[in-house]
């Protein structure tokens, strides 16, 4: 008797297992793919330069995360647009054509420093070939596959992908930790008044809290809509799924971060290795410290989520240039129907990829895109609250004082860093 209770209790806990993978779309992929190559090395710097400072920030900045990503996921249920087509419909187009100004250079910089990572990190996994066979290769795949792959099947590739980040939880415990400087660091914020710890801070919140995740965000929670067929049908389960998957999405993501700041934290600040500026650097300096295992995990994970985040990045741009001037997008088209679209794509693709190679080294891509979202940051969480309480926009489904609340503290919060770091950078 106690067997067959025992299996009808692990059939029903499979079954909402398989329910909850099931609800998980648009929030766990934008959420995952915040954590790209780009993002790991901003993560491995804060954990060798500084420890286990740091690691009070991926429990802040989940809450705003959230909160911001559920605002623009909302905005595509509601709208039935991408946050671009509702810029568009809503405010005057200088507004618009300056988030496109912005944000453009931004994502291909990024894109071209996550190429570069990726192509670092094959090298290093297989060394007879060089970085940039490595480099091309995957730049091949991935426009293959955004090309050829039916919105249905990218999403669940993307999906699935996300899988890889679970690497980055394994790694620490390949090393023994000191789990009293592990609480305070989470728990006790501690904050360095010098320029390069602020620097730090500042690179975290704006790689963590980027302008492309809210284009991307709303239009795949359209794009998901319609793939499901009930685009038009809005009730409180779809708002409810919706947020659990946004919250689920932006959970995972900052409990990656948490783990990338503890492995590097503890491994490489310890060993007294305080400079990484690289992610193929912070695998390099692992292997010798935390063993083989870590280092390949590491590797590994680095190739996973250049593969998950870089169709995210080349994604967003191109619907945010196909919504600005009208003309046909969707990942759920064929090349044929929305040729722009998808040439937008390649294009973003090829440019990053020959950034490497022009004499724009990732550092410098890495610090230009954190400069160029850090200064757009702040103009577009300030248009989507604006966006999330219009009535007119957003009927019933407007924001409660909550979202607000948490809404108003990141306008405040990145306005601050986005200050900081032209002060940083420029006096």
């Amino acid at each position: 008797m106690n067997k067959i209770l025992k299996m009808t209790y692990e059939k029903k806990r499979l079954i909402k297992i398989k329910h909850f993978w099931k609800l998980l779309g648009p929030g766990l992929i934008t959420g995952a793919s915040d954590d790209d190559p780009s993002g790991i090395a901003t993560y491995s710097q804060a954990g060798a330069q500084y420890g286990l400072s740091t690691l009070w920030t991926a429990l802040i900045t989940f809450p705003m995360m959230a909160a911001i990503q559920e605002m623009c996921a909302r905005i595509g249920l509601v709208t039935a647009n991408g946050l671009t087509g509702v810029l568009k419909k809503n405010y005057k187009r200088p507004v618009l054509y300056l988030m496109l100004l912005f944000s453009s250079p931004a994502i291909v910089l990024n894109i071209g420093a996550d190429i570069e990572g990726m192509g670092a990190l094959g090298n290093l996994l297989f060394p007879y070939f060089h970085p940039i066979f490595f480099s091309i290769g995957f730049t091949a795949i991935l426009i293959l596959m955004l090309v050829y792959l039916p919105y249905r099947k990218i999403a669940a590739v993307l999906k699935y992908l996300c899988l890889v980040l679970f690497v980055y939880l394994i790694v620490p415990f390949l090393y023994k930790q000191e789990w009293a400087s592990l609480f305070k660091g989470a728990f006790i914020p501690s904050i360095h008044f010098n320029k390069n710890f602020i620097s730090i801070i500042v690179g975290i919140l704006g790689t963590t809290i980027s302008p492309y995740l809210f284009f991307w965000q709303a239009t795949m929670s359209v794009e998901d809509r319609k793939d499901k067929g009930n685009i038009i049908i809005l009730n409180k389960k779809i708002m409810t799924d919706m947020k659990k998957d946004v919250d689920f999405g932006m959970l995972f993501s900052n409990i990656v971060m948490f783990f990338i700041i503890l492995s590097t934290g503890t491994v490489l600040f310890n060993a007294g290795i305080h400079q990484i500026d690289t992610v193929d650097q912070a695998a390099l300096a692992l292997k010798p410290l935390a063993g083989n295992a870590a280092f390949l995990l590491f590797a590994f994970g680095v190739v996973g989520t250049g593969l998950l985040a870089i169709p995210v990045l080349s994604g967003s741009l191109s619907y945010m240039v196909t919504e600005t001037f009208g003309w046909e997008q969707g990942l759920d088209k064929k090349f044929q129907d929305a040729r722009a679209f998808y040439i937008i794509i390649i294009c973003s693709l090829i440019l990053g990829l020959l950034l490497n190679y022009i004499g724009i080294s990732p550092i410098k891509a890495l610090i230009w895109s954190a400069i160029l979202y850090g200064l757009t940051a702040p103009v577009l969480i300030a248009i989507i609250l604006h966006i999330a309480n219009n009535k007119a926009v957003m009927g019933n489904y407007t924001n409660g004082s909550f979202s607000n609340i948490i809404g108003f503290i990141t306008l405040i919060v990145m306005s601050a860093a986005a200050l900081i770091m032209l002060y940083l950078e420029f006096i």
